[in-house]
């Protein structure tokens, strides 16, 4: 059984980082792709692909922690992963991420903020299955999410405002 959930939590973590990367690829992707003022079908079928890594990533993610819930059921681990604020900061921040992907796709949220929601999203969740967040109660975790999508919101709009330029 330890095999078992070292393995859950190397997917786990793998599919975080996976996120990650590939939410940094798309926001290099989309500044490249944006700068002469459209679109081409072949940047768009770069940004979809792109858009298949962040799935392929949210999938591994959400199985592999759906497993470590098992696997602690079946151990009977003295500490149940839905009793901590680490569990239900990962699962928050998964929904978030598929609910910001799904407004931004339908074009309900601005795409300034939702792509600075989505890239500080992936990270939170690359680092907090890593293990380099600190700990943090739910609250804490929550505010510094809105903190840092704050702070990567100006950065990318000044980036984009540099890298857009004429």
């Amino acid at each position: 059984m330890d095999a078992t959930i070292s393995f859950l939590v190397f997917c786990q973590a793998f599919g975080a980082c996976i996120g990650a990367v590939t939410a940094v690829w798309g926001e290099i992707a989309y500044v490249r792709a944006a700068r002469d003022g459209e679109i081409s079908a072949a940047e768009r079928a770069h940004l979809r692909i792109i858009a298949n890594g962040l799935r392929f990533g949210m999938t591994l993610v959400l199985f592999s922690s759906f497993g470590l819930v098992v696997a602690a059921y079946v151990v009977r681990a003295a500490l149940q992963p839905a009793l901590s604020p680490t569990y239900w900061t990962l699962i928050t921040l998964s929904v978030l991420l598929i609910g910001v992907s799904w407004a931004l796709s339908r074009g309900r949220i601005s795409f300034a903020l939702g792509s600075a929601a989505v890239f500080t999203a992936w990270w939170f969740l690359a680092y907090l299955t890593i293990g380099w967040l600190p700990p943090l109660t739910f609250g804490g975790a929550v505010a510094f999410f809105v903190v840092a999508t704050a702070i990567f919101y100006a950065v990318f709009q000044y980036g984009r405002f540099l890298s857009l330029r004429k």
